[in-house]
Parts: C-alpha cells; sequence; structure tokens
C-alpha cells in the first residue's frame, strides 16, 4: 500500500485494512477503464486486476468530508438498483439521516417536477455507475455532484469522487458503505473519539437472501417430538387413551349392537317386526302402503 497522503488522525487502522482485504474490496475485474489506472496496484497473473487500498480509504474519507459538509443530511441521495447495495444503502440511510432509494430508479426523479418520486438532492452516491447511470445522468442535467463505487470496469463519465473498490461482492458492496458510516458519525462528532468502536455490526450492510432466509425460518419453526394422531383414529372419532389402548365405544353408539349371527336366523325370529315398532306404526300398514303404490 502506498503511503497516505492523509493527516495522520485520518489513518487507517490496521484492522480496517484488513477487513477491507478479508472482504475482497481489492479484487477488480480483468477490464480495466483509462480513468480507473491511477487507482490500479498490480495485475495478477490471471488478468485480474489489484486495486490500491490506500486509495480506497483515500477516497473514502474524502467522500465522508463532502457529505458532512453538507447542512441538511435529507438533501443527500443515496442510490442502489442492484440488490446486493439495497440493504446497505437503507442501512446507511437510517444512521445518515439521507434519503435512500433502494430498486429501480424511476426517470425524470431530478429534472421533472410532475414525478411523485421527485427530489432536488445536493448530493447524490451510487453504488454502481452502470447499473445506476440513469441517476448519474439526470444528476448531471442538474449539476448534482455524484459520489460512485468504482471498479476496474466502471464508466466515469460525470462521477466527481470514484471510490475505488469492488462494486460485484457482497462483502465488498457492504464494507465499503459501512466504512464511509462509519467515518460520517465521526466527522460529524456522533462518536466521540476515533479510538472507540462502533456499536454497529458490519453484517447488517451485507446483502441476505430472502429465500434462504425463509428456509431457515420454517425449519425453526419444525418442533421435533411431537406425535401424530394416526388416520384410523381421524377417521373413527377415537380417542387414544393414555396406556395406548382404544377405549370401547359408548353405550348408545350405534354400532356396539351390531348382531354377530346370522342374518337369516335373524330374520326367521320376526325381527322385521321390530323395524316397523320402531316408527310407530303396526306391520300391517307397511302392506297396505305398499299395495297402494303397486296399483298406482
Amino acid at each position: 500500500m502506498a503511503p497516505s497522503n492523509l493527516p495522520s488522525i485520518f489513518n487507517a487502522t490496521t484492522q480496517d485494512i484488513e477487513m477491507l482485504l478479508a472482504a475482497q474490496c481489492h479484487l477488480g475485474s480483468k477490464n480495466l477503464q483509462t480513468h480507473m489506472e491511477p487507482y490500479l496496484w498490480k495485475t495478477r497473473q490471471d488478468g485480474v486486476n489489484v486495486l490500491n487500498i490506500g486509495k480506497t480509504w483515500e477516497k473514502i474519507v474524502l467522500a465522508a468530508r463532502i457529505i458532512v459538509a453538507i447542512d441538511n443530511p435529507a438533501d443527500i441521495c443515496v442510490i442502489s438498483a442492484r440488490p446486493y447495495g439495497q440493504r446497505a444503502v437503507l442501512k446507511f440511510a437510517a444512521h445518515t439521516g439521507a434519503s435512500p432509494i433502494a430498486g429501480r430508479f424511476t426517470p425524470g426523479s431530478f429534472t421533472n417536477y410532475i414525478t411523485r418520486s421527485f427530489k432536488e438532492p445536493r448530493l447524490i452516491i451510487v453504488t454502481d455507475p452502470r447499473t445506476d447511470a440513469q441517476a448519474i445522468k439526470e444528476a448531471s442535467y442538474v449539476n448534482i455532484p455524484v459520489i460512485a463505487l468504482c471498479d476496474t470496469d466502471s464508466p466515469t463519465e460525470y462521477v466527481d469522487v470514484a471510490i475505488p473498490t469492488n462494486n460485484k461482492g457482497r462483502h465488498a458492496i457492504g464494507t465499503v458503505w459501512w466504512l464511509l458510516a462509519r467515518e460520517v458519525l465521526r466527522l460529524r462528532g456522533t462518536l466521540l473519539d476515533r479510538e472507540v468502536p462502533w456499536d454497529v455490526m458490519v453484517d447488517l450492510y451485507f446483502y441476505r437472501d430472502p429465500e434462504a432466509e425463509a428456509e431457515d425460518k420454517v425449519e425453526e419453526e419444525k418442533l421435533p417430538g411431537v406425535d401424530e394422531e394416526g388416520p384410523a383414529a381421524i377417521e373413527s372419532g377415537f380417542q387414544q387413551s393414555g396406556g395406548g389402548d382404544w377405549e370401547a365405544p359408548a353405550a348408545g353408539f350405534a354400532g356396539a349392537a351390531a348382531p354377530t349371527g346370522n342374518w337369516d336366523a335373524a330374520a326367521a325370529a320376526g325381527d322385521n317386526n321390530d323395524w316397523a315398532a320402531s316408527a310407530g306404526q303396526p306391520a300391517g300398514e307397511w302392506a297396505n302402503e305398499s299395495a297402494k303404490e303397486t296399483q298406482w
């Protein structure tokens, strides 16, 4: 890393440099734009361009000093159309008071005052100049300064401050936004001392897959060891006692008095008359009604 051109109070600590390296903020792409050559450290044998971490830290401090110079934090608009930067943008806005635009950028938000999402920011910060090209283009129409996280292959037209970093990895994007938010709070005086660590973890700025979270939640909701009643118990309506044996049916249950012998023998014994008696009319009336139906 090249020697820093910043005052000693703004120098990065060893932990900050290790965090940037662990998040792979120094790894660019194989393509290289002409305007990004000053931020290049070297090119590996496999063709991957490696960025200078010292330049990345200097641009983070410069961007933080520009942000602090704006009196009203709501006049700062942070933008990310890519999913990897949307969570970081919302967290940055919550901690610094900026106005977030996470997701699709509505054309005309900076130029057409009839648009419902019309804004007049004094500064915009974008995650990817290529994806957020519409926001940068409209900012150039109304003379709004632009701070952008730029990779080695990112276009730098109309970008005033380029923070050289890997803007394709979820961890790299979240780490740079977290460091920028922490530096802004330090310069504003919210964090009393630069030696005091920030109580907000960098993991809050990382992108999280909602589908993976839903699967983990379903697995946690499953309770192991719960016995389900079998289909036989549901169909018959029987309840199982504590001993494991099925309880005997009630005395008034219709299936308890089912005959177990021969049906023909029961009919010869005159059981058919019992059906008529239970209906409340003599057996002879059944025969008369049958004769009338035959006549019709």
